[in-house]
């Protein structure tokens, strides 16, 4: 265990290399776009589903 901690402090300090500020600004506008695209896909399936379920569940106790 000693060794693969060693082993990957030693690989950040070597083979990671950070972003420019440009290219980090850049990707996290790509990042909170497709994390709303995503929310607004997951808020609309979940939507649409419920009206199934309640539709379902209404003409089964009707």
């Amino acid at each position: 265990m000693f060794t693969y901690i060693q082993e990957s402090i030693e690989e950040l300090k070597n083979n990671v290399s950070l972003p420019s500020k440009a290219e980090a600004s850049n990707l996290m506008v790509v990042v909170a776009v497709f994390s709303i695209l995503f929310a607004l896909a997951t808020w609309g399936v979940d939507s649409l589903l419920s009206k199934v379920i309640k539709l379902y569940f209404n003409n089964v106790l009707n």
